[in-house]
């Protein structure tokens, strides 16, 4: 009876546990790929804004890669230290250009000022990423599901006898209970493993300006 309500406490825990990593996981990709559309939106802006906004979108493309960089590397920082959010120099620049940009009729005021509201998504979104950088899974949780997960191995391994098919059946499921918690570690941390988004489709989002 013990053991039948370790098991069901550990599999609760474990679907929770899933169901949270993805989570987790779902919610980073969906943010990567808004930063990603307000890069693509705000180019395609200041394209229809017109030849003088050619350097401005030039240095948009210059940003990208530092951008994608400090993402991904961001993620590796230990948790357990503050890390207070700085804006890079190259983000500052741009936003500077930006705002310089001096209109010459309605059609362009009304194009500046929604690359505007769209870089400041851009940015919000960015530090959205930056805020839940990090596993989001307590790790007293794991501990304590490794815990009840031997617990009930060990109870399986008091009457059972030493053969072949018992050692194989219990080394396949101690594979099974690892390989969810891998699943759990990896889906927790989406920036990194084998599982990790890739930066490819935020670096590639632009094409370079034809000289």
């Amino acid at each position: 009876m013990a053991t039948g309500l370790i098991g069901t406490l550990a599999a609760l825990v474990l679907g929770l546990l899933i169901a949270s990593a993805k989570s987790t996981f779902d919610q980073k990709t969906n943010q990567v790929m808004q930063l990603t559309t307000s890069v693509i939106v705000l180019d395609d802006l200041l394209a229809q804004y017109g030849p003088e906004a050619t350097g401005v979108r030039n240095h948009l493309r210059q940003t990208i890669q530092p951008l994608a960089n400090r993402i991904w590397r961001e993620q590796e920082t230990p948790t357990g230290k503050p890390v207070h959010f700085q804006s890079t120099a190259e983000a500052s620049t741009f936003e500077n250009e930006l705002e310089r940009l001096s209109p010459k009729d309605d059609v362009q005021r009304s194009l500046q000022s929604r690359a505007i509201q769209t870089f400041t998504e851009g940015a919000q979104t960015r530090l959205q990423l930056f805020a839940q950088a990090g596993g989001s899974i307590p790790t007293p949780f794991l501990v304590i599901l490794v815990f009840w997960l031997i617990a009930i191995f060990v109870s399986f391994t008091l009457f059972a006898q030493t053969n072949l098919v018992v050692t194989a059946s219990l080394i396949v499921c101690a594979l099974s209970f690892a390989c969810a918690i891998f699943l759990i570690l990896e889906l927790d941390n989406p920036f990194t493993g084998l599982m990790g988004i890739s930066s490819a489709t935020l670096r590639s989002a632009l094409l370079p300006l034809n000289p």
